[in-house]
């Protein structure tokens, strides 16, 4: 590669590393071509899988201040460039570990923050985002309906109270 073409890789990847919510690394040693075809496909439209040369990725990384990513830039190395929800990317490139054990979890980085490739597994079983702010939604309901139920006892005492004593003079007299 000519230094004007790696210059260019360079700011082309530093823009990519900026762009993305969350980086993924994989190695994808004994994937076929149809394989990575069909991880591209399952990683949808929030993801971009990109095989790189591992010095322009190292250099760009460290651009960013992702310097840690370097030390897992060994080796055939492909990065899922995720731009939305993470957790999305992270549990289709689990699921499809499980199916092809030849591709491999290195790390990642998220909030400018290092994931392990334990880390990526972790965040592959998070639910997502829908359905923690449904979960969320529903906790807080329940305690507004709580404190109605709270707010609504006390009158309701008092009128209890008020009939049980009008009863009990009615009885009397």
């Amino acid at each position: 590669m000519a230094r004007s073409d790696k210059v260019a890789a360079v700011a082309e990847l530093v823009e990519r590393f900026r762009a993305a919510d969350a980086v993924l690394l994989t190695e994808y040693r004994g994937l076929t071509v149809k394989q990575l075809k069909e991880l591209r496909r399952s990683l949808g439209d929030n993801a971009n899988y990109a095989v790189v040369k591992n010095t322009l990725a190292a250099l760009a990384a460290k651009e960013v201040g992702l310097d840690f990513l370097a030390e897992d830039l060994t080796g055939p190395t492909a990065i899922a460039f995720v731009s939305g929800e993470p957790v999305e990317a992270a549990k289709a490139l689990r699921d499809f570990a499980k199916e092809n054990p030849a591709l491999v979890l290195k790390s990642g980085a998220m909030d400018g923050v290092q994931l392990s490739a334990e880390g990526v597994k972790k965040l592959a079983d998070l639910e997502s985002r829908e359905v923690l702010l449904a979960k969320a939604a529903g906790a807080l309901k329940a305690k507004v309906a709580q404190a109605a139920y709270v707010f609504n006892a006390l009158p309701s005492k008092t009128v209890r109270t008020i009939d049980a004593l009008r009863d009990k003079q009615e009885q009397a007299a």
